[in-house]
């Protein structure tokens, strides 16, 4: 049961939403920023600069950037009644998806309420309620004085319930008589019922409140700094929780914030290089990578089964388990970078996924170590399934795969087009050519599409060696493939998929892309020109640690943006 008045008075922490990255549109009806375009083609800028925030990052000045209202995402929803009831359900999955955004569905700015999804948090919190209460083993969960309650002790053990646990979903201490607002909605559901029914009432009201559903940081004035905020002990275990483990704060780092050791910079790193530790980090080092990489459909994909005949939806879940199995060995086991990551000599198969590879000497349904032919297949990007799942039909189509290489690892923006350019970029027909590259020229010959294009294709084609299911060739049709391509918005050329990867692995645009992207998951936002001080940061971080993953989620612990608060507006 949240105070109305609270919530009100948390909007002045919304601030003001960034402005939409709103690029330019030129001409050739191209945007995006992919940098030089060579000699005397500006068919590509980057958009107009924000008025808010820095443009410039002076030494020794902080930079506290945004703390919006961040509301609680399906995959967080998810972890945090696991946590906080043993709900291994999964409920919030039948919550509607959530707006991209960012693309990882946690950005403040595009985490609106539909009426539509006030109902079904209103059902999904009755399920939750009634699990929890639905024996008394259940119940016992609650609080131990819940399994032999009796009609004399119900009020003194409902309190105890509610005094234990509206705190944790809550993330921060009771306040005022909290406790006692609770208890009236106890004796509410009590009343003509039983003692579980009065339980399952307050556990119904805890999740539709604005304090469970919202992480609510009012931040308190900074001793050195009083124009800035920091974030109270609470806040702090909670931004750290949701970023590392995307669940509520355990006992520990509870503890810690009670004790003011979330309060320095050192402290919360400490926090946080235990949370590594913790296999909680993996489950969120997961859900990036799904995000990220086109493979969390892998096991839905559908392909013509008389082209494709070893393929099938099992193949693709394998797939996307071998992607997921070599990033969680590479980060947590491995060298840990992400250039190594992009150029690994092996990957994880089983026997199936093996069998499907043509890879011999695999038995089994246990994924296991396998060394690549790297004079084919050479780290995370020449995966099948990384191939596979950035094609959407039964031809492969290099527009899409460039599109996932300049989109997604170089934080460029090339938009699809739309009114009459759209017209005019209509897919090949399958028989106007014997390979992708012969069916696609035509987009590098018609000027309003080369603009795009010459950025797009380049980084595309070298994955022609690949079909539609991802599987290894030379040829199509029985013509030669010409692999060759470059890196988008460089001179730099390459013969094939594996000199592309290896180029990529050292190319500046695609380290600082990653760090970027991981920041964008972390603060929950979608970073703009506004938050330029706070990517710098995060990127010369990366930088120094070698471009480690693991360092990387420390470091993001460690920003201005992390530790302060603007001021709230009044």
């Amino acid at each position: 049961m949240s105070r109305p008045s609270d919530h009100e008075q948390a909007r002045p922490l919304l601030g003001r939403r960034s402005g939409a990255a709103i690029a330019l549109i030129l001409a050739s009806g191209c945007t995006g920023d992919l940098g030089a375009s060579g000699a005397e083609d500006p068919v590509v800028v980057d958009p107009p600069p924000t008025t808010t925030g820095p443009q410039a990052c002076e030494d020794g000045a902080v930079y506290p950037g945004r703390a919006p209202l961040r509301r609680l995402t399906r995959f967080e929803y998810n972890k945090t009644v696991r946590d906080l009831f043993g709900d291994t359900t999964e409920p919030a999955f039948s919550l509607p998806s959530e707006d991209v955004g960012n693309g990882f569905g946690n950005d403040a700015d595009a985490l609106s309420v539909s009426s539509l999804l006030a109902e079904q948090l209103s059902t999904v919190a009755e399920g939750v309620a009634r699990r929890a209460t639905s024996s008394p083993e259940a119940l016992a969960k609650l609080d131990p004085c819940a399994s032999n309650v009796k009609a004399e002790n119900e009020e003194a053990c409902a309190r105890t319930i509610i005094e234990r646990i509206a705190p944790l979903a809550y993330r921060r201490p009771l306040v005022a008589d909290e406790a006692g607002e609770l208890m009236a909605l106890y004796s509410v559901g009590r009343a003509d019922a039983t003692f579980d029914v009065g339980v399952a009432t307050v556990i119904e009201a805890l999740l539709q409140s604005p304090d469970f559903l919202y992480r609510i940081e009012w931040g308190t004035p900074d001793p050195e700094r009083p124009e800035l905020r920091r974030p109270t002990g609470d806040e702090m275990a909670t931004r750290l929780s949701y970023l590392l483990w995307g669940t509520m704060p355990d006992e520990e780092l509870r503890m810690a914030a009670r004790a003011g050791k979330l309060s320095t910079k050192e402290g919360v790193r400490a926090q946080a290089e235990r949370m590594l530790e913790d296999p909680r980090v993996h489950t969120t080092v997961r859900f990036f990578f799904d995000n990220l990489l086109p493979i969390s459909n892998l096991a839905d994909l559908e392909r013509n089964a008389e082209a494709f005949p070893t393929f099938s939806r099992t193949i693709g879940s394998f797939m996307r388990e071998e992607t997921q199995r070599f990033l969680e060995h590479e980060i947590f086991e491995g060298t840990g970078t992400w250039p190594s990551i992009l150029t690994a000599p092996y990957t994880f198969m089983n026997g199936p996924l093996a069998a499907f590879y043509g890879v011999d000497g695999v038995r089994g349904d246990e994924f296991q170590q396998v060394e690549l032919d790297t004079t084919q297949r050479l780290g995370l990007l020449t995966q099948a399934g990384m191939m596979a799942g950035t094609t959407h039909s039964n031809m492969t189509n290099p527009v899409t795969r460039g599109s996932f290489v300049i989109n997604k690892l170089m934080c460029k923006k090339v938009p699809l087009p739309t009114g009459d350019i759209l017209e005019k970029v209509k897919p090949p027909e399958p028989y106007t050519g014997a390979t992708a590259r012969e069916r696609y020229s035509q987009h590098s010959q018609d000027a309003v599409c080369a603009a795009c294009h010459q950025f797009l294709d380049p980084a595309g084609f070298p994955f022609e060696n690949y079909d539609a299911v991802g599987l290894f060739r030379t040829t199509e049709n029985d013509v030669q493939i010409d692999a060759s391509g470059g890196v988008p918005g460089t001179d730099v050329t390459v013969s094939g998929p594996i000199e592309l990867v290896r180029a990529l692995a050292e190319d500046e645009d695609v380290l600082s892309c990653f760090a970027t992207r991981w920041a964008e998951y972390g603060y929950g936002l979608t970073l703009g020109s506004e938050d330029a001080c706070t990517k710098k940061d995060i990127t010369a971080a990366f930088v120094a640690s070698g471009y480690n993953v693991k360092q990387l989620l420390i470091d993001l612990t460690q920003t201005d943006a992390f530790h302060y608060m603007a001021a709230r507006e009044e």
